[in-house]
């Protein structure tokens, strides 16, 4: 299988045998190829004719119908986000809500962070178009796009509501011996994606003066960027940064940029069989703590944003019986049961140690 770069977001793409062209999944791009059989057998890649011709700066999925018209936003100081939401309908494994965190996160991106519609990209199962939903092969090109191009002063935002497991490591860099994966809509036959491919992917390629935070709202979720510190917080807030970095000494950090993840529970959660997945109840707390902290104003530092997403999960149900959600989640949050769903604590993942109670919190 040769791989081509698409010639408008350069995004990698798999060419079958024999195709004189392929559309790229994220930008839709068509790019003509040269014929595969006139190639040098060593050729990693084909050489294409670029059927597109851009300008400098960012390279950004094309708006939706709805979204307003107008330029991408500036390379400098640009903010991006890719938002994966998946229920696994009409399966043993489904789930309710995922959607609506989608839905409610790009939502809090645009309007309290000002996040252009037209960088956001959504993969949902409620997207018409086959390529944008969160398919194996769709979310992996998807994280090539999140980080392609970006420049020192960008804005990176990485969110996954879904089903997360654990399978057996296999090249020793994972302290309690399982690698953490997400599970793509078509995981039961394609397979997950394994917390090592995310973090050579969207973690180590980040240049200094890059910011990615992710969100990620599933089981077994604590290290899957497998970043090499974890933050340890008891209830009086007290905390301790644990050395997630592997013993092999390989490097899980980036190339200089900074990436901080909030995940919805701990790597040992329940057991890594993924038969279990459908017994599963705590997708949907990191969704919806995080944006609670925002809309309440506890969103000065990333300590106190912690201290709050973990008190709003250990107190929703009381929370919910009472009414007091923000309108924000009124509008969005519907058809999910949140109370059942709020089980596990967060914890924050970063490439770096900080002091999480001065470091101000942005995106």
């Amino acid at each position: 299988m040769l791989l081509v770069d698409c010639s408008n977001c350069h995004t990698p793409l798999q060419l079958p045998p024999g195709a004189p062209s392929i559309r790229c999944a994220l930008c839709h791009a068509v790019t003509l190829v040269a014929d595969p059989r006139s190639l040098p057998p060593s050729s990693s890649h084909s050489s294409s004719f670029h059927h597109h011709h851009h300008h400098g700066g960012h390279r950004y999925p094309p708006p939706p119908p709805h979204a307003p018209p107008g330029p991408p936003p500036p390379a400098h100081g640009g903010k991006r986000a890719l938002i994966c939401g998946i229920s696994y309908r009409n399966t043993r494994d489904e789930l309710k809500g995922c959607v609506n965190d989608a839905k409610c996160m790009k939502f809090l991106l645009i309007n309290r962070f000002k996040f252009p519609e037209s960088s956001i990209l959504v993969l949902t199962e409620d997207e018409r178009d086959p390529l944008r939903r969160p398919t194996k092969q769709n979310m992996r090109m998807a994280f090539h796009w999140l980080v392609q191009g970006c420049r020192p002063g960008d804005s990176l935002v990485f969110h996954f509501s879904g089903h997360g497991s654990q399978q057996r490591d296999r090249d020793g860099d994972e302290v309690d011996g399982f690698d953490e994966t997400l599970c793509p809509s078509d995981f039961r036959t394609q397979g997950m994606i394994v917390d090592d491919e995310i973090n050579a992917t969207i973690v180590r390629p980040l240049p200094r003066g890059v910011k990615l935070h992710a969100i990620i709202d599933s089981c077994h979720s604590g290290t899957v960027l497998d970043l090499p510190f974890l933050c340890r917080m008891d209830r009086r807030g007290q905390y301790i940064w644990e050395d997630h970095r592997p013993r092999s000494g390989v490097w899980k950090g980036t190339s200089g940029g900074e990436v901080i993840s909030f995940s919805g529970c701990d790597d040992n959660q329940t057991s890594a069989d993924t038969s279990a997945l459908s017994q599963v109840t705590s997708t949907g707390a990191m969704t919806y703590s995080f944006i609670q902290a925002i809309e309440r104003g506890h969103a000065a530092t990333y300590g106190s944003m912690l201290t709050a997403m973990r008190s709003t999960i250990r107190n929703t149900g009381d929370e919910l019986e009472g009414g007091l959600v923000t309108s924000l989640i009124t509008m969005l949050l519907t058809g999910g049961n949140l109370s059942t769903r709020l089980r596990q604590e967060p914890q924050l993942t970063a490439n770096e140690r900080f002091d999480v109670y001065t470091k101000p919190f942005s995106l």
